[in-house]
């Protein structure tokens, strides 16, 4: 089983970033980088660490923006991978996905049991069971470990 996170207003808060909309269709990628965390990343990181060790898989599927171009992609793929190692340095994903802005996240899974946390009902329905948003991360991953 695969335990998946969306990034942006999941665990990461780009929507609480000053002025991150220009900021996005400027192309500039400085919201990804300085987006604060949205839960404790010590404890996320135990957690993972933790389920990783009894035998789940853990990744990453998150769209780039919305406005785009191949550069600003490369950009913004670049600036998440940084915020990851920043923020959850002692975590090992096993699959990272930054992918064009509205691809399917199903697309993705491997098997009925995969989990995703998402802040959008839209790709939680999508997904069907074992999709849930970010207020249930730590509590779905406590019941894991």
């Amino acid at each position: 089983m695969t335990i998946w996170f969306d990034m942006d207003g999941n665990i990461a808060s780009l929507y609480g970033v000053e002025n991150w909309l220009p900021m996005l269709r400027a192309f500039d990628p400085t919201p990804y980088r300085i987006a604060k965390p949205m839960l404790n990343m010590s404890l996320l990181a135990r957690y993972l660490n933790k389920v990783q060790k009894n035998g789940y898989h853990i990744g990453i599927i998150s769209w780039g923006s919305k406005t785009s171009t191949p550069v600003y992609d490369a950009a913004v793929t670049a600036a998440k991978i940084a915020w990851l190692k920043t923020h959850l340095p002692s975590v090992k994903w096993d699959e990272i996905h930054i992918v064009p802005y509205g691809t399917p996240k199903e697309s993705f899974k491997h098997s009925n049991t995969d989990i995703l946390f998402d802040d959008e009902s839209h790709n939680r329905d999508a997904w069907g069971t074992n999709a849930y948003d970010e207020s249930s991360i730590l509590q779905v991953l406590k019941s894991l470990i």
